[in-house]
């Protein structure tokens, strides 16, 4: 076998860990996403109105913009093995109070807890990118976030007919807490399969706790401005469940959050000046520096890729129903595709980076990924339907394989620093499923269209900035010594 090819139907070793990872974060997307399909019959069960559901699917990815930075800062302090295991556990006893919700109040408390599962992506990250070597890690994360993203779908098309076979009002509620309850077994398997790295490999922790690490002045002021768009996204976020919309939350709790948010990032920017002061005082030596440009332009990719994704989906079933007078089950039939390249297209991603380049792989993607939404843009109610599917699906490709190809390349930024740099990432991808559908709320589809192939223009610029990862990079030893890591 050659060395950058997989024998996925291996169950031993690298691969072992691969499926097992995968399969974790299968079950974490599956428990994020289970009260969708079911939310007609929540609904009916509390006699919701409707902007109390969409306060419900809005306050789901609420926690996890945050939860996704502190994931990844523990992750690369207490190992991938520990942290995923805990998320599980965690999430699975969340899971059980949604399902046992007695009041309106009780399903908004544990659906804004239940949005920190969507966190354990980027555990696997740092896990999958410790033991594969890099001329295989894009395809393996690849496979990793394709097959782990598919948990939604799977939870889409299982849970409406496991809730039928229970029957009664309270099918729903046995549908979920069997998800609680399968998750909750699996935190046990998954602690007590895996390890955080192959054997005889050592697993490097950051130097601190609290912030990323930077290694030059400039890098360091680059990195606040970064983390102000997450703090923006969340007070969004608040903006849509306060008085000038959706009513859920009144002005003291609005103006509350908003403070909140101000008081978190002093606290966070603090945070940053105590982990890397030092930069301030002494030069860090060559070896051990990396650019945080390459972070931020991965942050920024990641915005229009998984960004775009999470928005279409959202709006994707309406327009196809819309647009083309289906019903309701045919248009979520059409636009489930989206979802479902996935499978193949994310794997795909990875593998091309692997092969052809990281710079120009992700270069290739974002630009087919802005031609893409550009034509969906011009989909209309005289187009064939069979022609506007295949335009969704072609655009569909080149958004998940470019979200594959983004994360072929963290784990190969700073390995110690791998969860953070998945984090940031990650968040980013939220924060942009937030600008996208903020942007929807005011515009017509074909506009919304727009405006994501604008943000790809944008951020193909950016990547063209990226520095592709060669020879190898540093890290220090428990013994103080250096240990040199291939990133080519």
């Amino acid at each position: 076998m050659s060395e950058s090819k997989l024998n996925l139907w291996s169950f031993s070793g690298k691969i072992r860990t691969l499926h097992l990872t995968w399969f974790a974060f299968f079950l974490s997307f599956f428990v994020w996403f289970n009260h969708a399909p079911l939310m007609a019959s929540i609904q009916e069960a509390f006699q919701l109105t409707r902007q109390e559901v969409k306060a419900l699917l809005i306050i789901n990815v609420a926690l996890t913009i945050p939860a996704r930075i502190v994931i990844g800062m523990l992750v690369d302090r207490y190992g991938p093995r520990l942290i995923f295991s805990a998320l599980l556990f965690l999430s699975s006893l969340i899971c059980f109070l949604f399902a046992m919700a007695d009041s309106y109040t009780m399903l908004l408390a544990t659906r804004f807890a239940l949005g920190f599962v969507g966190a354990g992506f980027v555990i696997g990250i740092r896990m999958i990118g410790e033991w594969f070597p890099a001329k295989q890690v894009g395809v393996a994360e690849g496979i990793y976030g394709g097959w782990g993203n598919f948990g939604s779908a799977a939870a889409a098309l299982a849970l409406p007919s496991i809730a039928l076979m229970f029957s009664g009002d309270d099918g729903w509620r046995y549908a979920i807490a069997l998800t609680g309850a399968i998750t909750l077994i699996y935190s046990f398997v998954y602690y007590r399969l895996v390890r955080n790295t192959p054997k005889g490999s050592t697993y490097f922790k950051p130097n601190k706790t609290g912030a990323m690490e930077v290694t030059s002045r400039g890098d360091f002021f680059f990195y606040l401005l970064m983390n102000i768009p997450m703090y923006a996204a969340l007070a969004v976020l608040a903006w849509k469940l306060g008085p000038a919309n959706l009513q859920i939350l009144g002005p003291f709790a609005s103006d509350s959050i908003y403070l909140g948010l101000l008081v978190l990032f002093a606290y966070q920017t603090s945070q940053v000046w105590r982990i890397n002061k030092h930069v301030f005082k002494e030069p860090v030596p060559e070896i051990h520096r990396y650019r945080f440009k390459q972070v931020a332009i991965l942050d920024l990719a990641y915005f229009v890729t998984f960004g775009s994704e999470l928005a279409v989906v959202s709006m994707l079933p309406l327009f196809f129903k819309e647009t083309f007078g289906l019903s309701i089950v045919e248009a979520g039939l059409l636009a489930s595709g989206f979802a479902f390249m996935n499978l193949v297209a994310r794997p795909g991603g990875g593998l091309f980076s692997d092969r052809f380049g990281r710079r120009n792989t992700l270069t290739l993607l974002i630009a087919g990924l802005a031609v893409g939404y550009f034509v969906l843009a011009q989909v209309d109610s005289g187009w064939p339907l069979a022609l506007a599917v295949i335009a969704t699906m072609a655009c569909s490709f080149f958004v998940q394989a470019g979200e594959g190809a983004v994360f072929a390349m963290v784990p190969l930024v700073k390995r110690r620093m791998t969860g953070q740099v998945a984090g940031m990432a990650g968040a980013y991808g939220n924060v942009g499923a937030v600008s996208f559908l903020t942007a929807f709320s005011f515009v017509s589809p074909q506009a919304f269209f727009m405006v994501i192939g604008g943000a790809a223009l944008l951020a193909l610029v950016a990547v063209r900035f990226l520095d592709e990862p060669a020879g190898q990079t540093a890290e220090i030893m428990e013994d103080g010594s250096v240990q040199m890591i291939d990133v080519t």
